[in-house]
């Protein structure tokens, strides 16, 4: 059974793997490990990779109830708190140096939306109510200084002054808005909501859920945009095929915490219609290509892409369990990740990118401030959790 496989893959290969990077010395997580599997010790720290590492942790330790890894999630909180958030302006720094100072004090929402994620699961896991209460704050910082009456903003300074947007811009764009901060918003929001069931929180959560199905979802193409201007305005033809399926699966999710009838009618189509149209033009019979720009597909095969295909054909078939060519594509996405994706060598993780053929991109780390256990760890938890007959 792939559960299996996969609770074994947690245990043996992703949890011992990042708890290799603690650092012990200055706090959080070693940064980067580069293709040769050499450990910069000096390497700056994203946020991000420290609020994912948090998030995992904390939920493997629900998952698992080993004591090793709340103890794991505790360290990642710690770093949070002390390093990350910024005493004098408020939320969370882009990253800090490996001593903690900060490095990068730029302001993105996207990475206040993971430190609440990371935040609002460390609670759940340790009922620490100060971790709850930054939660809290950024949530407010987000809702105050990180949106205007369209939607929510990108980069700002220190100082929450307006900022150029070139972290989450790609593909030759520079995007006043952007579909992937706002579906890390709903994710957080969900989680914030999950453990605290705050009405205001709820709110927001089906205000996004109006938003993507009103301005992010292209029912002509069946896909979501990705890049906007101020005004919600698509900038470039791109369509992003891993962000597709793990939309489908994180808006169910969120419709089920939310518990309201009349978004499970609202989203329900367009979930649907996203997995339909990913699996019809993305999936290759092995694995998910990554995206395609003006007509052009790009067939590289990413590690996070790999991992939310798994995650999202598995919520399909659990749907819809006559739609059988779900359940082979789990089957067949995750035959792909154990022969190709995972690194074999001994103390390594996943490959960043393999080919078509699953051949590694040789010189990408195996760890930078993206690169992460969220996505993979995440699958497995998912997997293991949700027991779907067939998987």
């Amino acid at each position: 059974m792939i559960r299996n496989e996969m609770k074994s893959h947690l245990t043996d290969k992703i949890i011992p793997f990042w708890k290799n990077l603690r650092d012990d010395e200055f706090g959080g997580y070693y940064g980067y490990v580069d293709y040769d599997l050499k450990v910069d010790k000096q390497a700056v720290k994203g946020c991000i990779l420290n609020s994912r590492i948090t998030w995992f942790f904390a939920n493997a330790y629900m998952l698992l109830k080993d004591e090793s890894l709340l103890e794991e999630a505790r360290h990642g909180y710690e770093y949070l708190k002390k390093h990350c958030l910024d005493k004098e302006c408020g939320g969370v720094f882009w990253s800090t140096k490996f001593d903690g100072t900060p490095e990068d004090t730029i302001k993105h929402t996207y990475n206040q939306a993971f430190s609440i994620y990371a935040l609002s699961s460390y609670y759940d896991a340790s009922k620490d109510e100060e971790a709850l209460a930054i939660a809290l704050e950024l949530y407010e910082l987000i809702e105050t200084k990180c949106r205007d009456e369209i939607g929510y903003l990108e980069a700002f300074e220190r100082d929450f002054t307006p900022a150029e947007n070139d972290k989450l811009s790609e593909n030759g764009v520079i995007a006043d808005k952007t579909m992937n901060t706002l579906l890390h918003v709903f994710e957080a929001y969900t989680e914030l909501y999950r453990v605290t069931k705050k009405p205001e929180v709820k709110a927001k959560l089906e205000w996004i859920l109006d938003t993507i199905a009103d301005k992010i979802y292209n029912p002509v193409l069946h896909r979501q945009e990705v890049f906007f201007d101020k005004y919600m305005n698509s900038i470039i033809d791109l369509h992003s095929y891993g962000h597709d399926i793990e939309t489908a699966w994180l808006i169910d999710r969120g419709v089920e915490v939310i518990g309201e009838e009349k978004y499970r009618q609202k989203m329900a189509p367009i979930t649907t219609d996203l997995e339909a149209q990913i699996y019809k033009i993305a999936y290759d019979g092995h694995s998910l290509h990554n995206e395609c720009e003006k007509g052009v597909v790009n067939t590289h095969r990413i590690w996070w892409v790999q991992a939310e295909t798994v995650v999202g054909f598995a919520n399909a078939y659990q749907k819809a369990p006559e739609h059988r060519e779900y359940l082979e594509a789990v089957q067949n996405t995750w035959e792909f990740i154990k022969e190709h994706v995972t690194d074999p060598r001994e103390g390594s993780e996943w490959y960043w990118e393999v080919d078509q053929e699953g051949k590694p991109y040789e010189g990408r780390p195996i760890v930078e401030p993206w690169k992460c256990p969220y996505h993979n760890g995440r699958m497995c938890i998912e997997i293991i959790k949700r027991e779907i007959e067939g998987i």
